[in-house]
C-alpha cells in the first residue's frame, strides 16, 4: 500500500476504518497535515489568544463552529472525531486515555482548532534532496519539551516543545531556507546545534515520538512543535481536553503549497 500517494480522502476514510493506527508522516504527500486540540467554548476564546501570541509552535489552519466537529476551511467532508488515527483525553491536566475516536466524548460546545504541522514541509525537504530520518526508519518524529517560555494567554502558559530531525552539515542551510517558506506550518527552526542550550538534558530520550540516530557529520535542528498545547495542559489543567496523539495527525485537503510564501 503506497500511504504517500493517497489522497486526503482516502487516508481519512482508512484511518476512520481504524485500518491506520501509526504516525501519519510521509502519508498523501502534498497535502497539509495539521495537529488537534479539542476544548470546551469557555476556554477557546483564550486557547485562540495563546496561539495567536505563539504563532511559531500554534499556527492556527481552522477553528470549527462550537458544537461542530467538521472543519469546513481545510477539510469539509472530513470529520474530526473519528478521522485522526489515535487521540489523547486529558482530565484535569492528567493524560487518562489513548484512543481511536472521539465519538463518545465529544460535547455540544465543544470547539476544535487545527494547527500547523512541520509533517508539512518534510515533502518539501526530500524534495531538496535533505534527507528525514523518522521517515527513513518508520518512526515517529522526535519531540521534546524545552526551557523556550511560551508568551501567556489568560490561564495558557507553558515551554515550547519542538521536534528535532538530524540534517548533514551541508544542508542545514538549505533546510533553513526550505522551511522558512511554510510560516503557517513552524516555518524556520527555533535552533540549531547544541541542545542542552534549550534544556534539552538527553537528546537520546524524546519527550514524546521515537529516538532517531545523529550520523557523523549531522546537526540536530529544531522546529517549533504542535504538540507545545499538550504540555501546556498539563500546567493549565482544563477540566477536559482532546489533542491527537503525538505524530498522529489530521490530513487536510489543503495543498502544501498553498503555505509556501516566497
Amino acid at each position: 500500500m503506497n500511504v504517500a500517494n493517497m489522497k486526503p480522502e482516502e487516508v481519512r476514510a482508512m484511518i476512520r476504518r481504524n485500518e491506520w493506527i501509526k504516525p501519519t508522516s510521509g502519508m498523501a504527500n502534498g497535502y497539509t497535515q495539521a495537529n488537534l486540540v479539542i476544548l470546551r467554548k469557555d476556554l477557546a476564546f483564550e486557547f485562540l489568544l495563546f496561539c495567536q501570541r505563539n504563532p511559531k509552535p500554534c499556527p492556527v489552519l481552522d477553528v470549527t463552529d462550537p458544537g461542530s466537529p467538521i472543519p469546513q476551511l481545510v477539510a469539509p467532508g472530513a470529520d474530526l472525531r473519528t478521522d485522526l488515527p489515535k487521540f489523547r483525553i486529558y482530565y484535569h491536566g492528567e493524560l487518562v486515555e489513548e484512543v481511536t475516536d472521539i465519538v463518545k466524548f465529544w460535547e455540544d460546545d465543544m470547539v476544535a482548532f487545527l494547527l500547523g504541522c512541520s509533517f508539512t514541509f518534510e515533502s518539501v525537504m526530500l524534495n531538496n534532496e535533505i534527507p528525514v530520518r523518522h521517515i527513513e526508519e518508520d518512526r515517529n518524529v522526535a519531540m521534546y519539551k524545552t526551557n523556550i517560555p511560551c508568551v501567556k494567554a489568560g490561564r495558557f502558559e507553558g515551554p515550547m516543545v519542538v521536534s528535532m530531525r538530524p540534517i548533514p552539515e551541508k544542508d542545514v542551510v538549505r533546510a533553513v531556507q526550505v522551511t522558512s517558506r511554510f510560516p503557517a506550518v513552524h516555518g524556520a527552526p527555533v535552533h540549531i546545534g547544541n541542545p542542552e542550550a534549550i534544556g534539552i538534558r538527553n537528546i537520546c530520550r524524546p519527550d514524546f515520538g521515537d529516538p532517531v540516530p545523529i550520523k557523523e557529520g549531522e546537526i540536530p535542528v529544531f522546529w517549533a512543535c504542535g504538540v507545545t498545547p499538550q504540555v501546556v495542559a498539563m500546567q493549565v489543567k482544563p477540566d477536559l481536553m482532546i489533542t491527537h496523539s503525538p505524530g498522529h495527525m489530521f490530513i487536510t485537503d489543503l495543498r502544501n503549497e498553498q503555505f509556501g510564501v516566497l
